[in-house]
């Protein structure tokens, strides 16, 4: 489906849809772990599963001392280098040969490491997601496979057992120019060989004004791998679903408006879609689980409809 053509198709919805993001300042008069603030057609919780605010990097807390340390090795080790060998590495899909959902149920035993807000294993947060978009957009059907497949299969042994700094990454950026201040815990960035090289460490870098995302390095994780793995088998999932595949992790982006000057005309319009999207990847974590069994035939259908019945990984 080209870009065009998938544009008409969607705009009626995106014209009522909720692409703003939520503002970071929260009424903090209650606590109450059921109290909602209405966004859009999403509930969005007050609080999060530990009942903190989301994504509250800075409370004190032995999860977020786990989640610091994430962040710290990410900042440090991930350069321009790092990212591109890995890219190289894992662009060859010689992995494993698996269905999509064969895939999937591989995560049940994988918590997110980076993640302030939820320590369930990652096969419950996806099934969360994909469930809140079908709710609210139930029509939308290659949205909700987009939920679902956006997870963090590296960490298995089968995929080399990667470590969690180079896979969860809750905020991914982009390498080859400066680190922007609104990365969070960009302070251990100072630490990164990159920061220090004289091509790497202006607003531009290697880029030029508008180059597009798609001519971006990335920082490594399951954000580039999983869209590495769906452009390399094929998939029939409209462009926006790749970016919100690749870019969904992108918060300096998509939350603070960082690195717009790269973006060109085609990243904006897709934008609109991952504002929809990550709303959903965000506040439907909770520890209530979805049953499994009973949602599995729908999403099998899914699979069917944009991938093949095997993927090389």
């Amino acid at each position: 489906m080209n870009i065009e053509c998938f544009k008409q198709e969607c705009q009626a919805l995106l014209a009522e849809a909720c692409v703003c993001n939520v503002p970071e300042e929260r009424n903090e008069s209650s606590n109450a772990e059921n109290e909602t603030a209405v966004d859009g057609e999403l509930d969005v919780p007050r609080s999060n599963a530990f009942g903190h605010d989301f994504r509250d990097f800075e409370k004190e807390s032995m999860r977020n001392a786990i989640v610091q340390e994430c962040y710290r090795k990410n900042h440090i080790y991930q350069t321009c280098e790092f990212a591109n060998k890995k890219k190289e590495e894992y662009g060859k899909l010689n992995k494993a040969e698996m269905s999509i959902w064969e895939c999937y149920e591989l995560l049940k035993d994988y918590v997110d490491e980076s993640d302030p807000d939820l320590d369930e294993p990652q096969i419950d947060h996806l099934l969360q997601t994909a469930e809140a978009i079908r709710r609210d957009h139930p029509h939308e059907h290659w949205l909700h496979l987009t939920a679902l497949i956006h997870g963090k299969v590296l960490l298995h042994p089968a995929f080399g057992e990667e470590t969690q700094w180079c896979v969860v990454g809750s905020d991914t950026f982009p390498l080859g120019c400066a680190f922007d201040n609104n990365i969070v815990h960009h302070q251990f960035f100072k630490e990164n060989p990159d920061s220090r090289n004289p091509a790497f460490n202006t607003k531009l870098g290697i880029y030029s004004e508008n180059i597009g995302l798609d001519n971006i390095t990335m920082s490594w994780g399951h954000d580039e791998y999983m869209c590495l793995v769906a452009k390399g088998n094929n998939t029939t999932l409209p462009p926006a679903g790749l970016f919100i595949i690749r870019f969904h992790s992108f918060y300096a982006m998509h939350r603070h408006g960082a690195y717009t000057f790269l973006m060109n005309d085609e990243d904006k319009e897709m934008l609109k879609w991952l504002q929809v999207f990550n709303k959903y990847d965000l506040y439907s974590k909770s520890k209530v689980k979805i049953n499994q069994e009973e949602v599995k035939p729908y999403y099998l259908s899914l699979i069917k409809k944009y991938f093949p019945e095997k993927l090389k990984w």
